[in-house]
């Protein structure tokens, strides 16, 4: 098997072309995800279920989006990205359009994991290739642009679904089916397994290998704590922010700000009229933070790839718990004030979440990216799997109390003790050492 060139001192090695590939193929399933995953508070509220029963799905639906990459990642280890990429997406199919044809708690229940499970078993395949076919001169701006690729279709989805679902929430489900459609076509055709060795082992040995990466206990200790008070903040933000806006803030006051200032055009993209004749915005197109992201990631990328992974890291904690205190003002001050909010979410986003994951990556040799993509997809699910049960229920109590902004600052406040908690830990016990290639 031939190697890359080696790239000249101080010389930024060229990204070959499975790595624009793979990053068009997250940009679509990334549009089809959070198009469906932004909008599916606001979708069970309006169907008359329950914070509790919009918890319990979130919480379920998030572990096994990132619980299965666990295992995923070691099959794409053995068998290849490409195979395990058309596996997920004879998955996702189906899910998607069974949206359609139920509506009831249990149907709409078991179809998000159907969901969770195809888009746990895509999740490592497209880090992993960007791991495989990227070196220490380029890994950093590589993973910024995965991430902003992630944030494309992360900002447009909520866009044209939430305008779909504002005709027929069919045809937001439809869209998504079309995308998964579109990456099949692409993955067949155009995606060139990157060149690595693959692993000639049984799952049950890999399983074992599994084993000895978590019996590190450091590394393991590690992971718990990313995952309580990192991922833990961070999904909830992504399972509030949409129902936060729709719910609880003056979205016909929102929308005039935007207006305002973005002109009637790029506003109305935003929102719909109403039965009233009043245009609001919708939660979904503005609660992410896709649209900043996949503007100014790859500079940020460039900016912090000059400075060690764990003080960047810990610094975009910081910004994200004044994020999230800054989005809890805006419900009880001017409803604009979440755009400052948003933004501040944002920017600690793009500090933190492709660092973290670069840098854990980067603990293992090429042949073990896509296990340790794996245990990466741990931290990810213990965050996700609590943030529906606890924050959607406080948000649930806190609005039963007229003050629904609470949960926004029990956010801060949490992650700031993450941050602290993270900071004695790589203070007691010392950081990880990352692999030269």
């Amino acid at each position: 098997m031939s190697k890359k060139p080696v790239p000249s001192p101080g010389e930024r090695s060229s990204f070959p072309g499975v790595f624009w590939t793979a990053n068009l193929i997250e940009v679509l399933e990334r549009f089809a995800y959070y198009g469906i995953y932004f909008g599916f508070g606001i979708y069970m509220t309006s169907l008359g279920y329950s914070l509790d029963q919009l918890g319990t799905v979130q919480s379920i639906f998030l572990l096994l989006s990132y619980g299965i990459p666990f295992i995923s990642g070691t099959f794409a280890d053995k068998y290849g990205f490409k195979k395990v990429l058309i596996v997920s997406y004879l998955a996702y199919l189906p899910s998607i359009l069974l949206l359609i044809v139920t509506k009831s708690f249990s149907g709409i229940a078991l179809t998000m994991l159907s969901i969770g499970l195809a888009a746990g078993i895509f999740k490592p395949l497209i880090a992993g290739t960007v791991r495989v076919v990227t070196d220490k001169t380029n890994k950093t701006l590589g993973f910024g642009i995965f991430y902003a690729m992630v944030n494309v279709g992360g900002s447009f989805g909520p866009i044209v679904m939430g305008n779909l679902r504002a005709i027929s929430w069919n045809y937001a489900f439809y869209a998504a089916a079309a995308c998964i459609v579109l990456m099949l076509i692409i993955t067949i055709f155009f995606y060139k397994e990157p060149e690595r060795e693959l692993e000639g082992v049984t799952f049950g040995q890999k399983l074992k290998d599994v084993w000895v990466a978590l019996s590190d206990l450091k590394f393991t200790l590690f992971l718990i704590l990313l995952g309580l008070f990192f991922w833990l903040p961070f999904w909830c933000f992504f399972n509030l922010c949409a129902l936060y806006v729709d719910a609880s803030l003056d979205t016909a006051r929102l929308y005039l700000s935007l207006k305002s200032v973005m002109g009637p055009f790029l506003a109305g993209i935003f929102s719909r009229e109403g039965d009233d004749g009043v245009r609001r915005i919708l939660g979904e197109t503005i609660a992410h933070t896709g649209w900043i992201i996949m503007i100014v990631q790859v500079f940020v990328s460039r900016f912090v790839e000059r400075f060690k992974a764990m003080p960047v890291f810990f610094s975009g904690l910081f910004i994200l718990a004044v994020g999230f205190a800054v989005i809890g003002y805006a419900g009880i001050s001017a409803p604009a004030i979440i755009f400052l909010g948003i933004f501040l979410f944002a920017v600690g986003e793009m500090i933190s979440s492709p660092r973290i994951q670069e840098y854990i990556t980067w603990l293992a040799p090429k042949e073990k990216a896509g296990l340790y993509m794996g245990t990466n997809f741990l931290a990810i699910m213990i965050g996700g799997a609590l943030s529906g049960k606890t924050y959607t229920n406080l948000y649930g109590y806190f609005n039963n109390q007229g003050h629904p902004e609470y949960v926004w600052y029990a956010l801060g406040i949490h992650t700031i003790l993450g941050l602290i908690l993270l900071f004695i830990f790589t203070r007691t016990l010392g950081e990880f050492k990352e692999q030269e290639e």
